[in-house]
């Protein structure tokens, strides 16, 4: 595989599933990479604060919490939304969210989607709601977090891929987040290749998480 070569779905979790169970890198030291990574891309585009993470159960939220404390750790505002309960979180999402909670992070937890005034006052919104695993519409009551934070006229930061853009197709599937700038891990995503694609992802950003795909031979 090419590490310049655009990524399915089923390449991404092929490319896990190798640096994991091959290599024996910690998917929880995959995560933690590729939060640290996203989050110094926030710190090259001048972010300063105030910033709300919006955080979905799965590992695209637990890469949010990892951003969100490399964010702090350097002085920046930051707020979680967190929408899903905590005991529903996946593993290394729980880790994740068990560590900023000790650090003190402000954070809201809002599993029925109601966040309020959660999108005011602030400068930046990361998107880390759903990675690159979903396959289908946005459900509610996500996609109504979704439209709001298309509504709310902030700079908008997707991690990995927009929420609600599809992986392999670079199609819409429902309510899709409208990024300014996108974070991407490994590799860009096959969609990407759509061009219909950019209207979602702003510009690209790809980080290295620390194997590449030639790696798996």
């Amino acid at each position: 595989m090419n590490h310049s070569a655009n990524l399915s779905r089923k390449q991404v979790r092929a490319f896990d599933r190798h640096a994991i169970d091959i290599l024996g890198i910690p998917s929880c030291v995959l995560m933690e990479n590729a939060g640290r990574g996203a989050a110094q891309v926030l710190f090259s585009l001048g972010i300063a604060g105030p910033v709300v993470i919006c955080c979905g159960k799965g590992n695209n939220g637990g890469d949010g919490l990892v951003i969100a404390r490399h964010l702090a750790n350097r002085g920046v505002a930051v707020r979680i939304l967190l929408f899903t309960r905590p005991e529903d979180l996946s593993a290394d999402a729980a880790l994740q969210w068990n560590i900023v909670q000790k650090m003190g992070l402000s954070a809201a937890i809002c599993p029925d989607g109601e966040f309020e005034q959660g999108l005011a006052n602030v400068a930046w919104i990361v998107d880390a709601l759903f990675g690159t695993g979903l396959t289908g519409p946005v459900r509610a009551p996500l996609d109504r977090v979704i439209e709001a934070i298309n509504a709310s006229g902030k700079r908008v930061f997707a991690v990995d891929i927009p929420s609600g853009l599809d992986c392999d197709t670079g199609e819409p599937q429902g309510p899709t987040i409208r990024a300014e700038h996108t974070v991407t891990f490994v590799a860009p995503k096959l969609g990407f290749q759509n061009p219909a694609a950019q209207a979602f992802t702003g510009q690209v950003h790809v980080v290295d998480i620390g194997i590449t795909p030639e790696a798996q031979g």
